[in-house]
């Protein structure tokens, strides 16, 4: 019998925090009733998906909007995209940044120019809207750079464009193989960086490694912003050392803004300890959320999503929901008991199983 220790219902506390500056990728909830299928257009379930965005406002955190957890490149075109950007700025009740990239171009090879373009179509469609870029990376780029001059030269123009400061954002390989190399190393984003530091409000770092990322937050110009984006080890670096801390805009904040936001609350107070119990608790969690391969993680999201209630049915764009086998989402429901973030025990224990039935581990 599957029961649950509604850990959960300790952290329904709704506030803020301000030590840090915290930013959840929130993903989006398919309608269950369209064709969500591998290559059709995505359609949402918008009043699902703007909700959960207040649920994560109402614990302090800001939102990060159409980045990959939002299944960015993987199913999410751009049409659907640019809608999801206008309807979550235009409802904020918190910070909001958004995801500016390239997806609008067809896959396969695009020149320079056209790479130029869309970017600046997208940073144009997210400044109208009124949410802060987030200057994603791109798999054309990452495909069409012939060196690091490419990127300075994109990025740069980018950048004089852009109405005031953005975020840069780099995720690894781990989560897109496509980007592997991506910038062509860390002393051109930093060239990048320190030519533009009135442009750049921060740079997000998504390479699960946490001492590149500490070497990296060392070497930014003051007033530059580490945004952790380290699903692993975002405990220690957003508590951070005597050489500075990180900020954060992580994916697993989607499913642990409740407990996430009460640490932060403690890191206020200078309650160490109590950051420490309650964050530790929630890295196994995090740790098997974003194990190999990583990029699936947006399934187990969804999954936690809909077992702690913010959605009603597992579907997702693209068919996405297949992405995790059902041995590799029963051990996420434990770890997510044990995490606290399942409230209502007896409704996660009712969907598990029901769930448990589809995939016959109900004996």
């Amino acid at each position: 019998m599957i029961t649950f220790s509604g850990r959960g219902s300790e952290f329904v506390t709704e506030a803020g925090f301000s030590s840090r500056i915290a930013y959840a990728a929130a993903p989006v909830t398919a309608d269950q009733h369209a064709e969500n299928i591998p290559g059709a257009p995505a359609a949402l379930d918008w009043d699902a998906t703007l909700r959960f965005r207040h649920h994560l406002w109402s614990y302090g955190f800001g939102v990060a909007e159409a980045m990959d957890t939002a299944q960015r490149g993987a199913g999410l075109d751009y049409a659907a995209t640019r809608e999801l950007i206008r309807r979550s700025a235009a409802e904020a009740t918190g910070p909001i940044v958004a995801g500016v990239a390239t997806d609008q171009l067809p896959p396969g090879p695009a020149t320079i120019d056209d790479i130029r373009k869309a970017y600046a179509e997208q940073l144009a469609d997210v400044q109208e809207a009124g949410a802060q870029p987030v200057l994603m990376c791109s798999r054309h780029l990452a495909a069409a750079a012939r060196d690091a001059d490419d990127y300075r030269q994109v990025y740069g123009e980018l950048l004089t464009q852009a109405d005031g400061p953005v975020l840069l954002h780099w995720l690894g390989e781990a989560f897109d193989p496509l980007l592997a190399g991506y910038w062509g190393g860390d002393d051109v984003v930093l060239d990048i960086i320190r030519s533009h530091p009135d442009k750049v409000d921060g740079i997000k770092m998504s390479l699960l490694d946490a001492s590149r990322e500490i070497s990296m937050r060392q070497s930014l110009p003051p007033g530059v912003r580490m945004y952790t984006g380290d699903d692993f080890n975002y405990p220690t670096l957003i508590k951070g050392d005597a050489s500075g801390y990180s900020d954060a805009l992580l994916g697993v904040f989607a499913v642990i803004a409740p407990p996430a936001g009460a640490a932060l609350r403690a890191l206020d107070a200078g309650d160490i300890s109590t950051y420490d119990r309650i964050m530790d608790a929630t890295v196994p969690l995090a740790r098997h959320l974003f194990a190999a391969p990583t990029y699936h993680y947006k399934t187990g999201i969804v999954f936690l999503n809909w077992l702690a209630g913010h959605q009603d049915h597992l579907t997702m764009v693209a068919g996405a929901q297949a992405g995790r086998s059902p041995s590799h989402l029963l051990t996420l429901m434990r770890l997510a008991d044990e995490a606290g973030i399942l409230p209502d025990a007896d409704l996660a224990a009712a969907r598990a199983r029901a769930w448990l039935t589809t995939v016959g581990l109900d004996k």
